[in-house]
């Protein structure tokens, strides 16, 4: 049941999930004042490095309200500039946000909070010389997406089943009309788009035969050598275990979708699909998708990973891509041996995505979720990556 808050004493100015991605995204200094509980900003929160935050719970600034020491709270805020206050549905900001306006200080709520946060999806193109592709960026998860549009076909890879009508909608943007809605893998952070495509469009609901084996039985199961054509571009599968059995990317020109394998600054956790107890061997399998399965494609490659930490620095034109020997250079797992490399990556897993049993289990179709649950579900960071950076 949802909380009532009091009205703000004054009505605040208002900043919206876009425009505060566009000030991070500028590297413009983000002074944040975090609302929620500790137990709640701790699992999940604003970042970045140009962030500055706070985090000072609501109770505290109705207390100051009345024993008027409204100013004395301000101090505890760090950082300087005008303060973003921030909450879950961005109702209890706009509280703080008008008490701290009404005593002079220069204060903005953001609208709809965390939640509003978790609904931001960009897309930018990538250069390719084989179809138009754009690359979907979920900020508040780092989640990264594609659709391929080529001759009045669209195919979407990765789709986040919250965001599916952004994907009808692009794509009839771009004269196409949708025959594939792909997944690289079985995913563990978000529930897949793939079924509610297939079941509002004509696109074909695809995984692999091996994530197929895992017990998925209402899509199709696409062979490792079996291509699929988006009007006259070619989607060609590359099988890429490690961080699950069944992990596929897909080559496009010279872009290699590159799902949950290597990202631009980690590779891949191998523990999400067999445990703990399971990960050594999935480990081995990703480190010969490093040195062996990626050893066929030239340094030219330009990889599109399905994930950014906070860390990654984006290229020049706001895309997270980069060269496949900029990476082979970059990370550390190319040039190790296979059991160094299982004891680097299975030495200090991060902890696991939130509720990701239960996502698995929607995204095999054992189990299902309503919208509003499914949103619920996949609320904060994605965790894929084996380390925050496994960058030399």
């Amino acid at each position: 049941m949802a909380e009532n808050y009091p009205d703000p004493p004054t009505d605040p100015p208002s900043l919206s999930a876009t425009a505060l991605q566009a000030k991070l995204d500028a590297g413009e200094s983000v002074r944040l004042l975090d609302v929620r509980d500790r137990d709640e900003y701790e699992q999940w929160r604003l970042r970045g490095e140009a962030v500055t935050a706070t985090q000072l719970p609501f109770t505290k600034f109705l207390q100051a309200k009345v024993t008027g020491e409204v100013d004395d709270i301000v101090s505890e805020v760090a950082g300087t500039g005008p303060i973003t206050v921030v909450c879950g549905r961005g109702e209890a900001s706009a509280f703080v946000a008008g008490l701290l306006t009404e005593h002079g200080v220069k204060a903005q709520n953001l609208s709809d909070g965390m939640q509003g946060w978790a609904r931001l999806y960009e897309a930018r193109e990538i250069p390719c010389d084989a179809a138009t592709v754009l690359q979907y960026r979920r900020p508040s998860s780092g989640c990264l997406g594609y659709m391929v549009v080529s001759d009045g076909s669209a195919a979407v890879v990765d789709p986040l089943r919250v965001f599916t009508n952004r994907y009808v909608t692009d794509a009839a943007d771009n004269n196409a009309s949708l025959t594939y809605a792909i997944d690289t893998h079985v995913h563990a952070d978000h529930v897949s788009g793939v079924r509610r495509l297939a079941q509002e469009t004509d696109a074909e609901p695809i995984l692999s035969e091996r994530a197929v084996a895992r017990g998925v039985d209402d899509v199709t199961a696409l062979a490792d050598d079996e291509p699929l054509q988006v009007g006259s571009a070619t989607l060609k599968p590359r099988p890429l275990p490690g961080h699950t059995t069944g992990m596929t990317g897909f080559t496009i020109g010279d872009v290699l979708l590159a799902g949950d394998s290597v990202f631009l600054d980690s590779v891949a956790r191998p523990d999400l699909e067999a445990g703990t107890d399971g990960a050594r061997d999935l480990a081995r399998d990703l480190h010969c998708t490093l040195t062996d399965r990626l050893a066929a494609l030239p340094d030219e490659t330009r990889i599109a990973p399905g994930h950014y930490s906070e860390s990654t620095v984006p290229a020049d034109d706001g895309t997270f891509i980069a060269t496949l020997g900029t990476l082979r250079d970059r990370l550390t797992g190319f040039e190790m041996d296979r059991e160094a490399f299982v004891e680097y990556i299975c030495d200090d897993i991060p902890p696991r995505p939130a509720n990701f049993e239960r996502v698995i289990a929607i995204n095999l179709g054992t189990e299902t979720a309503d919208d509003d649950t499914a949103f619920e579900l996949e609320l904060g960071p994605n965790n894929c990556a084996a380390a925050p950076s496994d960058a030399v």
